[in-house]
């Protein structure tokens, strides 16, 4: 595999670590907290999936950038960490939303330092 099939190859995944926050990030704080109807930005049976072969890398910033600012603004908004949101059954207070958001973006970081290391050997410091 030369450089440039390399390169590709991790925008793709690049981009799929990106969609998946953005649909985290939509699920959490307008599905779940607020209660919105909100539609998956990205098609298919699982719109957070990594395989983003026919995924536009403008497109899914532009998306993750506009879901983390409703993300901020909910969050700025809310009367107290302890206000929640529920997912059937399931209720779930401002305060663990962010604290899983935390997780899932410390996880999902360490992914694509893992995909830049492995196609171009730079890691992070």
């Amino acid at each position: 595999m030369d450089s440039r099939e390399r390169q590709g190859r991790l925008r793709q995944r690049d981009t799929g670590v990106v969609r998946h926050p953005a649909e985290v990030d939509r699920s959490w704080f307008r599905r779940v907290l607020k209660d919105e109807v909100a539609s998956p930005h990205s098609p298919g049976p699982n719109p957070g999936e990594f395989d983003a072969a026919d995924a536009d890398a403008d497109e899914a910033f532009r998306i993750w950038h506009e879901e983390c600012a409703r993300s901020r603004a909910t969050v700025e908004a809310a009367e107290s960490l302890d206000v929640t949101g529920s997912h059937g059954d399931e209720v779930f207070s401002l305060r663990y939303i962010l604290t899983h958001m935390i997780e899932e973006y410390a996880r999902h970081n360490g992914q694509a330092d893992l995909l830049r290391e492995r196609i171009g050997g730079t890691t992070g410091e």
